[in-house]
């Protein structure tokens, strides 16, 4: 799997209510009016700006705090492609790659806001199209690179009636 779009940054410790502001739960049965509001208390203007196939990028523990699926939920309902971190939270980790969106743990110190990406999933191979330089993800296992093509774990467990592992 190649995803290939532009970065919007975001600094450490970047919280599930950052995320998904909890003033805004009312609308947890209604998750394509809550993706309107993803990380709203982070940048304001993330979810008017940001287009599909967009990357998030953030420093340390992305997604600590409660463990609310919502917010990788709406994180990828709201069209991004994938999220790259220095580190996740456990929870919000292993959410994600349930929901179908993918996560990267890598050095975002070398990319910038508005910096254009290409990456590969299989092999954790970033390249920076913008800046000309190439970093190195820790790479998916192949089982979660399955969840992830299926569109999540329900998805994959329908499609082949068990957890295949490869």
């Amino acid at each position: 799997m190649v995803l290939k779009g532009k970065t919007w940054k975001f600094g450490d410790s970047i919280s599930t209510d950052l995320i998904c502001p909890g003033r805004y739960f009312h609308l947890r049965s209604n998750l394509p009016e809550l993706a309107k509001h993803v990380l709203e208390d982070a940048d304001p203007d993330f979810a008017s700006k940001m287009k599909t196939g967009d990357f998030v990028v953030a420093g340390n523990n992305f997604g600590l705090g409660s463990s609310r699926e919502h917010a990788p939920t709406i994180i990828k309902l709201a069209g991004v492609a994938a999220v790259l971190a220095k580190s996740f939270a456990r929870i919000f980790y292993r959410n994600a790659i349930n929901v179908g969106l993918p996560l990267l743990e890598c050095d975002t110190d070398m990319i910038n806001e508005g910096d254009e990406l290409e990456i590969d999933l299989a092999t954790g191979a970033i390249r920076n199209l913008s800046r000309r330089t190439e970093l190195k993800a820790h790479p998916l296992p192949q089982a979660m690179i399955n969840i992830l093509s299926d569109g999540g774990l329900v998805a994959h467990l329908e499609k082949h009636g068990d957890f295949k592992l490869d």
